[in-house]
């Protein structure tokens, strides 16, 4: 029982290593690439900066990546 918990765990970690890892590769570029947005969407940016964040954090995105894509969205 426990072996299969484990393996559950480490195919959690595994799938969402590879879901920041395919962000990293098309949001991240995409993040970057947005206009500036508008005042009325700025829950959107906090949310987008959240979600960097926790890339940055995880290690998904590099120190550069994440100030890069954090500097477009806030314009």
């Amino acid at each position: 029982m426990l072996a299969a918990g484990h393996r559950m765990g480490q195919a959690r970690a595994q799938q969402q290593m590879s879901q920041a890892e395919a962000y990293k590769q098309q949001g991240a570029q995409e993040a970057m690439a947005q206009q500036p947005a508008a005042p009325a969407a700025t829950d959107d940016v906090i949310a987008q900066i959240e979600k960097l964040s926790a890339l940055h954090k995880s290690g998904a995105l590099s120190d550069e990546e994440f100030a890069a894509a954090k500097k477009k969205l806030l314009g």
